[in-house]
């Protein structure tokens, strides 16, 4: 059996372990960590079955054999590598880390040193299968649009930067368009997805960014249109907001743990 060591204990790291814990993912909950020694102590009280052990990241990745980070993009440069030194295979959540060019060829390079494997998940997302064909001959164009309540966007720092006051935006408003090189440094806990599909695709300055702060709306919603010579598709996801985060979809963990499951799966299904 797989074991696991987790960091970050916020939102989607405690909904990837109580899905551990109860026995959807075939895999031990060996360990987690978090900065704040609060969020773990929260995170093991939900907890009925799993007994993890709170340990720091150095002697984690000695003892697992899957690191999952949930946690943050300075910590893909603080762990990742690490864990990889270790020949731990790694999930990474937050995929906007890469468009940190140089972060990206490290990691691919100690990854396949290490004979290790680095999952990304989909994310928000639904389309990536499609994506992931289309780009095996020419794309030409790939679109994101991404919308969400005002509420979500707060504490980014584009919003911040630029003193966007959110709370008085009444209608439909396009806050942000630009690479998406740009979306995840500017947004980076709002468009990981925006890091998923370049990655999939055309790469992180040729794919297209938008962000729409929308008051109407109690969801998150992201399309994806894609131009190539296959054709052209266009995605659309209407994602319940985390209850205890809104600027995260439900479909983010779900998608983790889909991914954990398909790990310890003989079975593979999709592109």
């Amino acid at each position: 059996m797989i074991r696991i060591g987790l960091i970050g204990c916020g939102t989607i790291g405690t909904t990837i372990c109580q899905a551990i814990d109860k026995g959807d993912i075939e895999a031990e909950l060996f360990a987690i960590y978090d900065r704040h020694r609060d969020g773990v102590d929260r995170l093991l009280s939900t907890l009925e079955n799993s007994k993890p052990q709170f340990m720091d990241i150095a002697t984690m990745i000695k003892e697992i054999d899957l690191l999952v980070e949930c946690a943050s993009q300075k910590a893909v440069y603080e762990a990742v590598p690490a864990a990889l030194h270790a020949h731990c295979d790694v999930m990474i959540m937050s995929v906007g880390a890469f468009a940190d060019e140089k972060l990206y060829e490290t990691i691919r390079k100690l990854a396949k040193e290490n004979n290790c494997k680095v999952y990304l998940p989909s994310g928000a997302i639904v389309g990536l299968d499609g994506l992931k064909s289309a780009a095996s001959e020419k794309i030409y164009s790939v679109t994101l649009t991404t919308q969400k309540p005002p509420s979500g966007l707060a504490g980014a720092p584009y919003i911040i930067k630029n003193g966007i006051d959110l709370d008085n935006i009444r209608e439909r408003a396009v806050i942000f368009e630009g690479s998406a090189s740009e979306a995840v440094k500017e947004f980076p806990a709002n468009v990981n997805v925006a890091a998923t599909i370049s990655l999939a695709g055309i790469g992180f300055e040729r794919t297209k960014v938008r962000i729409v702060a929308n008051p109407v709306l109690t969801r998150n919603i992201h399309e994806i249109t894609v131009e190539g010579e296959f054709g052209e598709f266009t995605t659309r996801v209407e994602n319940v907001p985390s209850p205890s985060n809104p600027r995260s979809s439900y479909l983010a963990p779900l998608s983790a743990i889909a991914t954990l499951k398909r790990i310890s799966d003989p079975f593979q299904t999709g592109t």
